[in-house]
């Protein structure tokens, strides 16, 4: 598996589970929907800025994001390790906004209360068929 595939594999998942450390030193995973967009090293997530992860992440960048496919034999997953940093420019709000957001965010792309999670990646753990890849992003 390499670079290019993992980020294949990952535009075809429907669920992304992310994890921040809370104050207390622990790890925290939550489920979020897809990525809105993948360029290069950089997976984008939108988000609600009042979250716990906002805040979370803005004390402590370091995250994970986990991505599986479950088939009928065949299991993969991707753990990827990097820095997440939360976006609350224009710019970024107007890249990865869509027109259905507007059911979460009632102001729009301009609310205070959308950000975008902006991960940059380093390491992938990839499985599959009880074998574990190491691949540098």
């Amino acid at each position: 598996m390499d670079k290019t595939q993992i980020f294949k594999f990952i535009s075809k998942q429907k669920t992304a589970f992310i994890a921040s450390i809370n104050e207390q030193g622990f790890p925290i995973i939550r489920a979020m929907l897809a990525p809105r967009l993948i360029d290069g090293n950089e997976i984008y997530f939108s988000t609600n800025t009042s979250s716990n992860k906002v805040k979370q992440y803005t004390a402590n960048n370091k995250a994970c994001i986990y991505f599986y496919k479950r088939g009928k034999i065949k299991y993969q997953g991707v753990a990827i390790t990097g820095e997440m940093e939360v976006c609350t420019d224009q710019a970024t709000k107007d890249k990865i906004w869509r027109f259905g957001d507007s059911l979460f965010y009632k102001q729009g792309v301009t609310d205070p209360d959308y950000c975008v999670l902006k991960f940059k990646c380093n390491t992938a753990e990839y499985y599959c068929d009880l074998k574990i890849e190491t691949i540098e992003m």
